[in-house]
């Protein structure tokens, strides 16, 4: 890996990314094996004009010896320096930027599958969901950092330079100016979402092996591609890759079976050929061939989390897709293809909910939950239509490829 890829890429997702604002705190973390990239973000992000960077490391084995040896109340957990952090960059409406990339993804695997899953900060998570999802006061991305653990989870092989080709290609750091390819991908998407909105869709549903889903949705729904923009104004990518166009369902509204198609790469943990199945949008039964105590524990985490907060669609010209890999890592392989969420809804997806208050969104029908996990649910095999509010059947996907006109 040479320094300039990787100051260019830190660059990208200062600029393109989180675009962070001079005078802005930056909330940049990461685990201890991301360190390389975190300096240079954090180079970055001052040559930028940042008041300040102030850094976090996580250590995945720390968290292994909590969920292993820990009491019970240590896996929920939050301690207050935490909550104050958090609390302190919604008020000052700083960026944040969290580095993934996970060297070891079954790191947990052995463990007692029940305390994984409930293994979550819950007050951390909920002041999340609220301060920065729902209420938009904070500019934020997601990135991931190429390393041997995961290059090994990925090709069998610690072939790390292999893995940051595929990185860099997912990511459009290959091309002559990263930037200004960002503008095209986002206006493409932004595109798609137009042609959505524009069929006024009452339900979605994916059909394939395993898989006979219905998802129904708000009146207020609206589609969106994920370039996100702040309640005062700044505009920020969540997630750098993203290849989606998503919309926050009706929590209510979800019938039928749904079979993933790529493994889901939980923290420490691999949940793979998950099977859900959901009755009057409450996901009724969970079924894996791995990992099924995990998931099963997430969506019991609270009254939320059993049903639906999102559903979002990717065709076959992801760059993500394109790679033909199983990156182990969410953040990638919900854009290799379509994804659907259990937990909370997407405040910006539904249409005035910036308006509303949280009970008034709940009987709008969106979710709310401090979970909200992707798991990948499309591919070649599985076809999605969408049902109009007048009754009309619209082809959306056929055999990955997108079946509206204009794009």
């Amino acid at each position: 890996m040479s320094d300039e890829r990787l100051e260019r890429y830190a660059e990208l997702v200062v600029r393109v990314g989180a675009n962070v604002a001079p005078g802005q705190i930056v909330d940049l973390r990461g685990l201890v094996e991301h360190a390389p990239l975190v300096r240079a973000i954090a180079r970055a992000a001052y040559t930028a004009g940042a008041r300040y960077v102030e850094t976090l490391y996580n250590d995945a084995h720390v968290r292994r010896a909590m969920i292993e040896h820990g009491p019970d109340e240590a896996l929920t957990w939050t301690p207050p320096s935490l909550k104050t952090r958090f609390e302190h960059l919604a008020d000052e409406r700083g960026a944040s930027i969290l580095v993934v990339g996970d060297p070891e993804p079954e790191l947990l695997a052995d463990l007692e599958g029940e305390r994984v899953g409930r293994a979550m900060m819950l007050e951390v998570q909920e002041i999340f969901r609220r301060r920065v999802i729902t209420e938009q006061l904070v500019n934020w991305t997601i990135v991931a950092y190429p390393n041997e653990g995961w290059a090994a989870s990925v090709f069998g092989e610690p072939d790390v330079e292999r893995l940051w080709e595929a990185v860099a290609y997912c990511v459009r750091l290959d091309e002559p100016d990263p930037v200004a390819a960002w503008r095209d991908h986002m206006a493409t998407l932004q595109n798609r979402s137009k042609q959505l909105n524009a069929l006024d869709l009452d339900s979605v549903r994916f059909r394939g092996p395993g898989t006979d889903l219905t998802i129904g949705l708000m009146p207020e729904s609206e589609w969106h591609a994920a370039a996100f923009t702040t309640s005062w104004g700044r505009p920020h990518v969540p997630n750098m890759p993203t290849e989606e166009v998503y919309t926050t369902p009706d929590r209510r509204r979800a019938e039928g079976r749904v079979r993933s198609t790529r493994p889901l790469a939980l923290t420490g943990a691999i949940v793979r050929e998950l099977e859900i199945e959901f009755e009057g949008g409450r996901a009724v039964s969970v079924d894996a061939a791995s990992g099924a105590d995990v998931a099963r524990a997430e969506i019991a985490t609270d009254e939320g989390a059993a049903r639906l907060g999102e559903v979002a669609l990717v065709d076959g010209t992801s760059r993500v897709g394109r790679t033909g890999l199983t990156f182990f890592s969410t953040l990638f392989d919900e854009n290799a293809t379509c994804h659907i969420a259990y937990g909370g809804g997407v405040a910006n997806a539904v249409r005035g909910s910036d308006k509303l208050s949280g009970d008034e969104r709940l009987a709008l029908g969106m979710n709310e939950s401090v979970v909200h996990t992707d798991f990948m649910v499309g591919g070649p095999e599985v076809e999605v239509d969408g049902f109009t509010v007048d009754g009309r059947t619209v082809p959306i996907l056929r055999e990955d490829v997108w079946q509206l006109t204009g794009t």
